[in-house]
């Protein structure tokens, strides 16, 4: 029930700028916090033993605060609001239509609007790059940002929910191959890899069960090729459900870079409507979760 009222309170609401306008959000301080361990370890020798150690911290700060909030005595309110601070339906679907939005002003406001929700340059995308890359988006950070947790919490509570968003968010922030991070961020990009492994896998099956894709051949194909080993799956499901090739070519830093296409079969000029096609099937799998919680309570 925890996770059903949570789910909904998500859905209505999102991420109140009200609110977090005023007090910093539980993302923003998980990011403090391994800011802070960077600052103050990555340096010096041993980069790896010290990154692996700072990862177990980590994960051992985020169980232990998930096990002090669930075992308050306020009949679950403060775990449910903790929890849909802690998922990012609303929020993602929000950033993803927001692109469909400003692309169907110009491709400059487009561009804009991706580069809030992307890693890679922007200053040349086309119309259909920026409606790819918000639709690779809106796929990877599903799995990131709503299934994941879910099954976590599902798994292991609030401790597992609130240790695998910490691992989540040392990932985006330091698990990079960089000269500074390839050493240092090895653990938390390993963690974060093998935290994601079924929830990424388990996206693609519910994408691709909840719209009747039921040949899973182009996903296997595909998902592999993915330089990612999970964020090809969640891509590898919505691409052929929208009929929309995905992944391909791209630039980071400046640097031109060459990917395997993912479906591609598809078509290789998407647009606005397919970026909110994108954001309609997030819907869906947000429906299907919640009717996997439904069923779990009942039974």
């Amino acid at each position: 029930m925890i996770l059903i009222l949570a789910m909904l309170l998500d859905a209505a609401f999102g991420e109140p700028r009200l609110l977090w306008d005023r007090i910093p959000h539980p993302a923003v301080l998980m990011g403090r916090l391994v800011g802070w361990c960077d600052r103050r370890f990555n340096r010096g020798n041993d980069l790896r033993l010290k990154g692996s150690l700072v990862t177990l911290g980590l994960l051992t700060v985020g169980l232990g605060i998930g096990g002090l909030i669930h075992i308050l005595p306020d009949f679950g309110i403060l775990e449910i609001l903790t929890v849909a601070v802690l998922l990012a339906q609303k929020s993602l679907v929000d950033h993803v239509r927001a692109v469909a939005t400003a692309l169907r002003r110009s491709v400059a406001e487009g561009r804009q609007a991706v580069a809030m929700i992307v890693g890679r340059d922007t200053a040349d995308m086309t119309g259909p790059d920026i409606a790819r890359a918000a639709i690779e988006s809106a796929a990877e950070n599903l799995s990131d940002g709503v299934v994941a947790p879910v099954f976590w919490y599902l798994v292991a509570g609030l401790p597992g929910l609130v240790a695998y968003k910490l691992i989540n968010t040392a990932d985006s922030m330091i698990g990079h191959m960089t000269p500074r991070y390839h050493a240092f961020g090895w653990a938390s990009a390993r963690l974060d890899d093998v935290l994601n492994l079924i929830p990424a896998r388990l996206t693609a099956v519910i994408i691709a069960l909840g719209h009747g894709w039921v040949d899973p051949g182009p996903i296997l194909r595909d998902a592999p090729k993915h330089r990612s080993p999970n964020a090809g799956w969640p891509e590898s499901a919505l691409a052929p459900v929208l009929n929309v090739a995905l992944s391909g070519p791209r630039s980071y830093n400046g640097v031109r870079k060459h990917y395997d296409w993912v479906w591609p079969e598809g078509r290789r000029d998407p647009g606005p409507d397919d970026i909110d096609a994108a954001a309609d099937a997030l819907w869906r799998v947000w429906a299907v979760l919640l009717a996997i919680a439904v069923l779990i309570g009942i039974f």
